[in-house]
Order: C-alpha cells, then sequence, then structure tokens
C-alpha cells in the first residue's frame, strides 16, 4: 500500500474539516515558526502573510495565558465584523487555522477542529 505525503495527509484533514460545515470558510496548518504547511485558502488570500500572522498571534496568546497565570493555551479566537479566525495548537509544531462566517456555530466548529488538531499532531 502506498504511503501517502504529510502534504497531502493534512491537506485531507483540512478536506474533511472543511466539509463538515458550511460555515468554514478556509483552514491552513501553519508552524509554530509561521511556515505553511498545507491550506485551502482562497487564491486571493496571501497564505504567507496569513501564516505568519498566525504564528504571531498563537506566539502572543501563549505568552499572555502564561504570563497572567491562565495556564497552557488552548486556542486564539479572533471576531471581526465580517467572521472569526480561530487558532488551536496542533501538537508542539503546528497551528491549525480556520476562518469562519459571522453565523458559524462555533461550538460545533471548535469540536471539529479539536478533533482535526489531534490527527494533525499525529502527523506532525
Amino acid at each position: 500500500m502506498a504511503q501517502i505525503s504529510k502534504y497531502d495527509a493534512l491537506n485531507s484533514i483540512l478536506a474533511s474539516l472543511s466539509s463538515s460545515s458550511g460555515d468554514i470558510e478556509a483552514s491552513a496548518v501553519v508552524s509554530t515558526d509561521g511556515l505553511l504547511m498545507a491550506s485551502n485558502f482562497p487564491a486571493s488570500m496571501d497564505e504567507e502573510r496569513m501564516a505568519a500572522m498566525a504564528a504571531a498571534l498563537l506566539a502572543i496568546g501563549d505568552r499572555t495565558s502564561r504570563e497572567l497565570a491562565r495556564g497552557s493555551l488552548e486556542q486564539v479566537f479572533v471576531r471581526g465584523d465580517h467572521g472569526f479566525v480561530v487558532m488551536m495548537a496542533a501538537g508542539e509544531d503546528g497551528v491549525l487555522t480556520l476562518l469562519c462566517n459571522p453565523r458559524a456555530k462555533m461550538g460545533l466548529i471548535f469540536l471539529d477542529m479539536k478533533r482535526a488538531a489531534e490527527e494533525i499532531a499525529k502527523i506532525l
């Protein structure tokens, strides 16, 4: 049986995650140092810029959580007029990032995201 690459495995997880909810507009796996590993972002979006911003936000969130004695960071959640950006650690080296529309049912998104992050962590 042929073994699939990490890139293909990560893209498969992202595709499955996106198909689980019509509220997810885009998703990506980024390294903690800001390198894009896999994504299904629209062509109009600068993926490299998104990857760098996701890593920076996660680092700031992690430091804030620790400095304010809130424990280990679980997720970073940004809400804007046009929807949500949610980032969740995926193992030691990865960050799962989602863009969701403003009507998203975030409880379901968080559940699906946690499962996907666990799968991604196994691959990385």
